[in-house]
């Protein structure tokens, strides 16, 4: 009886830890990619600092919110405002030898996307809400970290104006729950979805697809 509760145990900390390894490099994706925005609009060294968290953790605080989840998470965890502090005074430091800037800051944002996404999908179905909560609850994860930064940045946020982004977020979130309700190991399932939507949002970069434009400019009389 031992053993099989010893790997109940190590298997259940093999998916905590796989977790958490993908939540740290969101944080600290979404955090540089903040940083290289406040950058980018000659911030100071507070206004980078402030961007980078609203980035990195924006999106998992309004999730929280919606889905009534208290206390917030980061309140839980303060060493994720660390990470979040020392990930953006890191990128002000090393920014000025990234030879290709902007494609570290799209592939950042990409990584955050993708890991942000899966993480809000695990949140909501541990607080037991159904499939289409559960797709929302990624999706608002996935993204809206990204708006805060753009709008207080004074940009149109990426979602609204690039290739591919909040539709990949809708897929990875989407393939999450298949590859649940295919009993898929969990770590398993995770990183598949991890690759794919990555994958998919490099090449929706690379070859610039796009959703259907809507342009209306009749004026009003």
């Amino acid at each position: 009886m031992l053993p099989s509760v010893s790997l109940l145990e190590s298997f259940q900390a093999s998916q905590m830890s796989f977790m958490l390894a993908i939540h740290l490099l969101a944080i600290m994706a979404e955090a540089m990619s903040g940083a290289l925005a406040a950058g980018r609009r000659n911030m100071d060294i507070f206004g980078v600092t402030v961007i980078a968290f609203v980035t990195a953790l924006g999106g998992g605080t309004i999730r929280d919110m919606v889905l009534g989840h208290y206390p917030l998470g980061w309140t839980q965890h303060p060493e994720y405002v660390y990470l979040v502090i020392a990930a953006g005074l890191l990128t002000t430091v090393v920014a000025r030898y990234m030879i290709r800037l902007k494609r570290v800051f799209l592939l950042l944002d990409a990584l955050g996307l993708v890991a942000f996404s899966l993480i809000g999908c695990s949140a909501a179905l541990e607080l037991g809400y159904p499939g289409v909560v559960v797709v929302m609850a990624g999706m608002i994860t996935g993204i809206s970290g990204g708006i805060l930064r753009d709008v207080l940045c004074n940009q149109v946020p990426v979602v609204f104006r690039r290739e591919l982004y909040a539709s990949v977020s809708l897929a990875v979130c989407l393939l999450f729950l298949v590859l649940r309700a295919w009993d898929v190991d969990h770590d398993i399932g995770t990183a598949v979805c991890f690759a794919g939507g990555l994958a998919l949002r490099l090449a929706a970069m690379r070859f610039h697809w796009r959703l259907p434009v809507f342009s209306y400019q009749q004026r009003w009389e």
